[in-house]
């Protein structure tokens, strides 16, 4: 028996296409629970996207099962079409009709025409109203921001009640502003609706602010999957901490008290065999400050804004990347002292 608090299931599913050496996804499997938002985050070819295809149902999977609200649509026997899949998709480029109103785009998501009944009508002001767009029913596509016609796509997504929300990477074409915003106004309607959704994403930030939980992918494998605060402090591999958090790493060497590393001793229990290691200090983990007699060189500045990013160069010629809110900037050339906050520093096997 299936259990109701797991909308989706995937077990073992994996795609190879033809002409290629690597999978596209490689023997995936996860449970979203009923509600949460999921985010599928990494580089542009890592799979996400044809991991969310395989789940809606637009390509078909090699082998492996997707269970979705206690059903099999992959698996057992069954191959469900998209349509008959309980899924919602909103898309990159929104694909909304631009010869339809805003409320044809909704009632075609709900009856696959452009009719309103009176219960459709019903529907769609209730969905309109739901993503902040009440009123607009009557206007065409482009006669709105593109904020605005992205909500119209969820609304779409969302009206015909979906278990599940599939959103590939719907916020890209946004301008920075309005992404920043929208972001945040996608996940209060997602979790207004009740609905559970993937998110798709290469952005860091955007996946840690939308999402219940983040799924780091790399060469169509699932690297991680867990809290975005677990992702970004306790990462289980040196691409997730690389990717997600663009952390520095520094040869840490054991020590009887210790683990050395050129920018001071530290006390770090881990399960590693050897005496050779490297140890993640993460950006905003390093305070610097003015010091003639310091190991440290900044030898590149950018300002942020809200924070200044620094580059500061060691006396092996190593060089770490410093996230500060510092009011008064250093500049290039400046000699510096390098401070480390030991909150949740992290070793991982060195390279060869």
């Amino acid at each position: 028996m299936s259990d109701p608090s797991i909308t989706l299931a995937v077990e073992k599913l994996a795609k190879h296409f033809a002409n290629t050496r690597q999978a596209a996804v490689s023997e995936v499997s996860f449970h979203l629970r009923q509600g949460d938002i999921l985010t599928l985050l990494g580089p542009s070819g890592c799979g996400k996207t044809t991991l969310l295809r395989l789940i809606a149902g637009f390509e078909e999977p090699d082998y492996g099962t997707v269970m979705i609200d206690g059903r099999y649509v992959v698996g057992e026997g069954r191959e469900i079409p998209p349509e008959k899949r309980g899924v919602g998709m909103v898309f990159q480029d929104y694909a909304l009709f631009p010869h339809l109103t805003v409320g044809e785009n909704i009632a075609f998501g709900l009856q696959g025409s452009g009719k309103l009944t009176k219960a459709t009508q019903q529907r769609i002001g209730d969905v309109l109203q739901l993503v902040g767009l009440e009123g607009l029913g009557q206007r065409y596509p482009y006669q709105l921001s593109g904020g605005q016609q992205q909500r119209v796509a969820l609304a779409r997504a969302l009206a015909p009640r979906p278990a599940l929300v599939l959103l590939d990477e719907p916020l890209s074409n946004l301008d920075v502003q309005v992404r920043s915003h929208l972001r945040q106004e996608l996940r209060h309607i997602l979790k207004a609706a009740g609905t559970s959704a993937i998110f798709v994403t290469h952005d860091q930030e955007e996946a840690l602010a939308i999402s219940d939980a983040v799924g780091v992918m790399q060469q169509g494998q699932l690297e991680q999957i867990d809290t975005p605060e677990t992702v970004y402090y306790r990462p289980r591999s040196r691409f997730v901490a690389e990717f997600v958090t663009q952390a520095n790493f520094l040869p840490a060497q054991r020590l009887a008290d210790g683990w050395d590393t050129e920018v001071g001793l530290f006390e770090i229990a881990t399960e590693l065999e050897g005496d050779r290691a490297e140890l993640m200090i993460r950006q905003e983990q390093i305070r610097i400050a003015h010091d003639p007699n310091g190991k440290g060189v900044i030898c590149d500045r950018q300002f942020l804004g809200r924070e200044q990013s620094y580059r500061v160069e060691l006396p092996s010629g190593q060089r770490l990347n410093v996230r500060t809110m510092a009011r008064i900037p250093f500049t290039v050339g400046d000699r510096v002292s390098l401070t480390i906050d030991p909150f949740a520093l992290q070793l991982f096997p060195a390279h060869p």
